[in-house]
Formats: C-alpha cells, structure tokens, sequence
C-alpha cells in the first residue's frame, strides 16, 4: 500500500524525538535536587510527572486517532510540545518545573498515536514486526540519557528543554510533510463505543501484562541514572551512559519479541519472559550493591521486558481491529502508569528503609502474578498458538 514505508519510517522518527523530551528530566534529576534542595520523594515526583500526564492521555489520544487520523493528531501533539518544553527552561522553582514537566508528558502519548496510525497501515500476520519497529521510537528515552547531561555540562538546565524544544517542533514540520493520512472509516466511533473494548477481559489482562513489561522498561530508563548514582557514586554522565545501555537493548529487542510472537504461540513466549524477570527481579534484590551482577541483572531485564513490549502489543489489534485506538490507549496507558509508580515507590522504601532492595522484591512478586494468569489464559493446551479467546 501507498504511504506504508513513510507512515512506518517518520512516526517512529518523531516518536525517538517525542521521547527524548519524555526522558528529559531524568538525566538531570540529580543536579535539579542539588539546585532546589529535593529530598528524594520530591526528586521521584519530578522525575514521574511526565509519566502521569502520559501514560492518562495515551486512552484520549488513541481514541482521537482513530477518529480524525494520525497525521492530523500526531503533528498537532508534537507543536503542543514545544510550549511546555520552553516554559520549563525559564522555570525558576521546583514548583513551576513539576508543573511543565506535567505537560511535557504529552510527548508519552505518543506512543498510542503511532501504533494506531501505522497499524492501519499493514495486515495482521505483519502487525508483531512492524509495531516492534515502530516501538523502537522509545530509544529517544537513551539519546535524552547520554545527551541531556552533556549539553547542561557545556550550557545549562534551560539550553536542555529549549534544544529538545527545537528538535520536536522541527520533526512534526517533517512529519506532516513526509507522511499520509488513510481514509476516515465509513461509521465514525463516539467516545462510549471505543470505550467498549474494556468489556473483554483480554484488554484488562494484557494491560496488566503491559503494566510490568512497558511500566519497567519506563521505570527503569527514567529511574536507573538516579538508582546508580545513589547506589556507586557515579558521575550524571556516566549514569546517563550506563541507562542509555538498557533503553538501546530493550529497544532494539522489541521487534524482535514482536516477530517471535507473528511465527510462535505468543502465550509461551511470554511464560519464558515473565519467568526471565521473576529471577532477575529476585537476583537484583539480593545483589544490589554489587555493581558488576548488578549491571549484568539489569541488562537481562532489558532483553526481557523489550521483547515482552513487543509479544504483548502482538496482541493488542487482536482484541478490538474496529478500535485499535481505544484498546492501543488503554494498554498503553495502564504501560505509562507502571512507569510512574515504581520511581515514586523507590523512593519512599529508600526514604523508609535506606535501601532499594524491597522494590526489587515486589517487582518479582507483581511479575509471579502475570506468570500465573498468563499460563492460565494464553499459555494452556486449549489455546493454539497466535489465537486469544476474545468476545466481540
């Protein structure tokens, strides 16, 4: 089809651009507490409040998607950008900065743009490949990581929102220019009727699994900078590197977890992958303060929850194809929200205990959870392989 290759091409472009300001108070979270006297919990916030707004919007964003078309929302979200993006380098108080760093986490939704504008685009036996691709924009959350702390190193906090300002509103100029918009669907979709798809127990079971694959990959990209330099003393930079590390490899695994999932029942992989992440979970708890077995258990969460990213969203245009938007919303919006609470819970146990270690914990315990109910619905010998039980 016409339009298929740029569609595919330019939204995951503006999605690395739209993440990379996601990602942009991370790296440089430690030199925002150190400038307004943070204690860690206020410096969790800062770092989650991107998430919130992002991961809420993704549900409305999808929806309007759907209706009046990629192309239209897309660009319109990317311009949206740029004002938050300038208001936070003129921002002068903690106050002021959570406040923008709330609107910037519309760049989050753009997650649920670009998987429902490209997956209109191709069939469903290419749908696992090609939305692994496009999930791939999620490496702009690693450019924030190595960049971002280099250009605040040679300028300053404000140079860093207003590059990254500069950067999106130039790429939705490309994007509206490079791209097409498909035809609207013969019957329009009212709110209540994309809303329908959180009836099928499906969507609520793969948003859970969403939740722990997508919430930590998020979690951990935005999070491990300040985990690291509070656990090794390392450099911002250095920090930055070592995250930018996990968000490169759970990126660049996604579409392969995606294309896995288009050729093998997508329930058994997902068993490997949940059980991958209980142990790691469990190892990290125990070995926290070893750097090397530390670095080492986070990399293979990266492998793990990249291509859990991509064999849940495998299924994801099974559960609804009429509402891709809304259920694209909902499971990407309940992915957001597993990025926004873990930052917050970590810093409250380190606050409480002085250590991280019990977060890890109830990461193994929450991933024991999905493991047992995905080999119970996906995972069982009555379920063949890429089929789901879904009522319509």
């Amino acid at each position: 089809m016409r339009g298929q290759t740029s569609a595919l091409v330019f939204s995951t472009l503006a999605m690395i651009a739209a993440f990379a300001a996601w990602a942009i108070i991370s790296p440089m979270a430690s030199t925002l507490q150190e400038m307004y006297g943070l204690t860690t919990i206020e410096k969790s916030f800062l770092v989650a409040a991107p998430v919130l707004l992002g991961s809420i919007m993704r549900i409305p964003m999808g929806i309007l998607t759907d209706r009046l078309g990629g192309r239209k929302v897309y660009t319109m979200t990317m311009l949206f950008l740029v004002l938050p993006m300038v208001g936070a380098g003129f921002a002068n108080s903690y106050q002021m900065l959570l406040v923008w760093a709330l609107f910037i986490g519309m760049a989050g939704t753009t997650f649920a743009i670009a998987i429902t504008y490209v997956s209109r685009w191709y069939p469903s036996d290419k749908q696992g490949l090609v939305l692994g691709i496009t999930g791939m924009g999620n490496i702009g959350t690693a450019i924030a990581g190595f960049a971002i702390p280099t250009i605040v190193a040679m300028y300053n906090i404000s140079w860093a929102f207003w590059s990254v300002a500069a950067t999106v509103g130039i790429m939705a100029v490309i994007f509206w220019f490079s791209t097409k918009e498909l035809p609207k669907p013969k019957e329009g979709k009212t709110f209540k009727g994309a809303l329908s798809v959180l009836k099928f127990n499906e969507t609520w079971i793969l948003s859970l699994f969403y939740f722990l694959t997508f919430g930590g990959f998020v979690a951990f990209s935005i999070y491990l900078p300040t985990l690291m330099q509070d656990l090794f003393a390392i450099s911002a930079v250095d920090a930055g590197l070592r995250a930018a590390g996990f968000v490169v490899i759970a990126t660049l695994v996604r579409p392969i977890g995606g294309h896995l999932a288009d050729r093998l029942r997508t329930g058994r992989l997902l068993t490997v992958i949940f059980s991958g992440i209980f142990i790691c979970a469990f190892v990290l708890a125990f070995l926290i303060n070893h750097f090397p077995l530390f670095s080492i258990g986070c990399l293979s969460i990266a492998f793990l929850v990249g291509a859990g990213n991509g064999a849940v969203f495998k299924l994801v245009p099974e559960i609804s194809p009429g509402n891709t938007g809304a259920v694209t919303g909902i499971v990407g919006a309940a992915g957001g929200l597993g990025g926004f609470f873990p930052p917050i819970v970590l810093g409250a146990i380190r606050d409480l205990t002085g250590s991280y270690a019990y977060g890890f914990v109830l990461l193994a315990l929450f991933t024991l959870l999905c493991l047992i109910i995905n080999i119970r619905k996906f995972d069982s010998n009555k379920h063949q392989p890429n089929q789901v039980n879904i009522r319509f």
